[in-house]
């Protein structure tokens, strides 16, 4: 009988998201005429933009000519879209991203957890807590930790508490670690890292020759005068690997784009001491493991740089931003305690009366029919506290705070 991978085994429970669509599904069959309104998982409910979807036509017309069929296309991305990303996303900040650096993909939910296969097995890390489950989960399966505690917590990953009390920022490490994960826009809490928050930590990691993985797929969401990359941070390209998606930004939860940024500088070593470039690695695992994504796809991905295509992006961040402003508002109102929804599409609140995470979920959903997300779900310190996704339709999302500010 061929043998598996134990460390699968030390997954305290089933992911997050497919154990809340679980209690869902027993809830709607238990309820079949109940009208649940899902503003859990964070996914887009608005259409791709007009111009995203002509961009795509025009390519599958395009390869429906002998002329401009295309193959296998570079596995790192088409230099028209790493072109329009270096451009747009970081040169109009002011930004120095060589297209070269850039790395187009599936999804940053892919990166963030293939990012660890270009470390050591025995790399250290610290994490944010509540933190993105992605970044735990799959450092367990490569055998970073230990079994998890009573709270869940593995040993052998730092945790770095994000509390009220802190803003729900997390604290430099206070032991040296290999990898530090930091989400910004937050998620689950919303919350955004300032300049100085992340010179902090830049300096740190320059200083103990740690690597930041910088997760930034909110960054479009952001409204007020804060870093969208950590690249805008003096010295983050000799310490920063940085995450970006289309998924929420335009609409690509089911089309699938996404990219990766890896400077030349950026460097770690071998286990003789010797520094190698960590673009390297990444390119000959992309190589070896990814064909790349569709060219129809790339191309709807570059028509959002287009400026028909921003203003309709523009637009669906917007909307998303005001019903994030709905939630907050009319929670606060009826006497939640809010966090976010401010530069982020998520809203994060501490449960009423001192209810665990978990049992305000079945609460809200028994008594209003709405589904959020438990905060215990994202660590120990998300205990107490829940998370409400804007990505609704407007009328559901008004729906549902007058719901739960009437029954709480």
């Amino acid at each position: 009988m061929a043998r598996l991978n134990d460390n699968y085994l030390k997954l305290a429970a089933g992911y997050l998201f497919p154990e809340i669509s679980r209690r869902v599904s027993l809830f709607s069959e238990a309820n079949p005429n109940a009208d649940v309104i899902k503003l859990g998982i964070g996914d887009v409910v608005l259409p791709l933009s007009s111009a995203v979807r002509q961009a795509m036509h025009d390519a599958i017309d395009e390869m429906a000519t002998a002329e401009g069929f295309r193959g296998y296309g570079p596995s790192e991305g088409y230099d028209f879209l790493r072109e329009a990303i270096a451009q747009n996303d970081f040169g109009s900040r002011g930004v120095r991203i060589d297209p070269g650096e850039i790395y187009a993909s599936d999804g940053s939910k892919c990166d963030s957890a293939n990012i660890q296969e270009i470390f050591a097995d025995d790399a250290t890390l610290a994490v944010s807590d509540p933190v993105y489950p992605v970044y735990v989960d799959t450092n367990v399966m490569a055998g970073r930790t230990s079994n998890p505690d009573a709270n869940g917590r593995y040993g052998g990953i730092k945790y770095l508490p994000c509390t009220e009390e802190s803003g729900f920022m997390p604290s430099l490490p206070d032991e040296p670690v290999d990898l530090v994960y930091l989400c910004s826009p937050n998620n689950p809490t919303g919350m955004v890292a300032s300049r100085e928050e992340l010179s902090k930590w830049v300096d740190w990691a320059r200083a103990n020759e740690a690597i930041i993985l910088f997760d930034a797929a909110y960054e479009r969401f952001i409204t007020e005068d804060l870093p969208h990359s950590i690249y805008e941070i003096e010295g983050a390209r000799e310490c920063a690997i940085e995450f970006r998606s289309f998924s929420k930004t335009a609409g690509f939860t089911g089309i699938r784009c996404a990219y990766i940024v890896i400077p030349e500088e950026l460097r770690g070593k071998d286990s003789k001491g010797n520094s190698v470039p960590v673009s390297d690695l990444w390119s000959r695992r992309t190589n070896t493991k990814f064909n790349g994504i569709s060219y129809p796809v790339q191309r709807g991905a570059e028509a959002i740089y287009s400026a028909a295509g921003a203003k309709e992006v523009q637009a669906n961040i917007d909307y998303y931003l005001a019903n994030a402003t709905l939630i907050k508002e009319g929670l606060s109102k009826a006497g939640f305690t809010t966090f976010g929804g401010v530069n982020a599409p998520y809203v994060w609140l501490k449960t009423p009366g001192g209810r665990d995470s978990w049992q305000f979920f079945d609460e809200l959903l028994e008594k209003t029919h709405v589904v959020g997300t438990p905060g215990s779900g994202f660590g120990a310190c998300g205990e107490g506290y829940f998370r409400l996704s804007a990505f609704g339709i407007r009328e559901q999302v008004e729906e549902a705070i007058d719901r739960i500010t009437k029954r709480f």
